[in-house]
């Protein structure tokens, strides 16, 4: 009777896997008919879906005034930029000689390797074109994504907690976290991250919304200063997933090297935006 039992569980377990399966590994969240939806497809679309719904309720801070189906329409542009620019960035910024051996793994985007840096360029070239087409101002519109892209970006960083990527360096702190194959307790970097982005998008919405009258592109210069800044930080305490790079009496990460055009671009951006500010309060 038991092993009858037993035979039956089998054949229930054997369909449900092979038809669906919650958590079936780490970084698959639901196997469905044995294609895996990852935890990162997940966490992109609830990012995109959160942006959908910020973007028409905060225009008016900045003067915009677009339907539903125009911010669509952006939006569509700029999750391919920040997709196709994030996935190029990864691969052409930390690992070009493995995918130049492995060119076909450039298109797996579901198992995880994004680049924020490329993810930027790739959003504002598509944020560019958008703001053309729909005759806004392209700072307004940046001042906008900022915080929902600052929300998506921590977002992304849970992701890799769940998958336990992008771990840290070695820690004796009470809240290390141990990695399946790595020796020592571990800083777990990826919190460290989503706190950071997520103090990044508060303090970008009181900005926001304090410089309701002001020239736009103050609020994606605090964006740029204070996530360059930031991330520079946390890079000391993260595992480098690719080589230091040296120079003369001190090194850097990847990530720290190609932070730094973004505190700089933003810092530019800051004392223009405040210059112009302070000559029109003065009108």
């Amino acid at each position: 009777m038991i092993d009858n039992r037993q035979s039956e569980n089998r054949q229930y377990i054997g369909y449900t896997d092979s038809v669906i399966s919650f958590f079936p590994s780490r970084e698959v969240a639901v196997s469905l008919f044995g294609f895996g939806i990852h935890w990162y497809g997940i966490l992109y679309i609830v990012a995109f879906l959160i942006a959908f719904l910020l973007l028409p309720r905060l225009q008016g801070e900045r003067g915009l005034a677009l339907l539903r189906d125009d911010w669509s329409a952006v939006l569509t542009s700029g999750i391919l930029g920040v997709l196709i620019g994030g996935r190029l960035g990864y691969v052409l910024f930390y690992h070009p000689v493995y995918f130049a051996l492995h060119p076909l793994e450039i298109a797996f985007v579901w198992k995880g390797g994004m680049s924020s840096h490329g993810g930027f360029l790739g959003v504002g070239i598509a944020f560019l074109l958008a703001a053309r087409k729909h005759r806004i101002p392209f700072l307004a519109l940046l001042d906008l994504a900022v915080i929902p892209g600052a929300i998506g970006l921590a977002l992304g960083r849970v992701g890799n907690f769940i998958n336990l990527e992008l771990y840290g360096t070695v820690t004796t702190l009470p809240w290390g976290i141990t990695i399946s194959g790595v020796e020592g307790l571990r800083h777990p970097v990826q919190l460290y991250a989503v706190a950071k982005d997520l103090l990044i998008a508060v303090i970008c919405l009181w900005h926001l919304r304090r410089t309701r009258n002001l020239r736009p592109g103050g609020t994606f210069a605090v964006f740029l200063m204070l996530y360059g800044f930031l991330r520079f930080l946390v890079e000391f305490v993260r595992e480098p997933d690719s080589p230091l790079l040296s120079f003369s009496s001190f090194t850097l990460t990847c990530g720290q090297l190609y932070t730094l055009p973004f505190m700089l671009i933003g810092m530019i951006l800051w004392v223009r935006w405040r210059r112009e500010s302070l000559l029109r309060a003065r009108e």
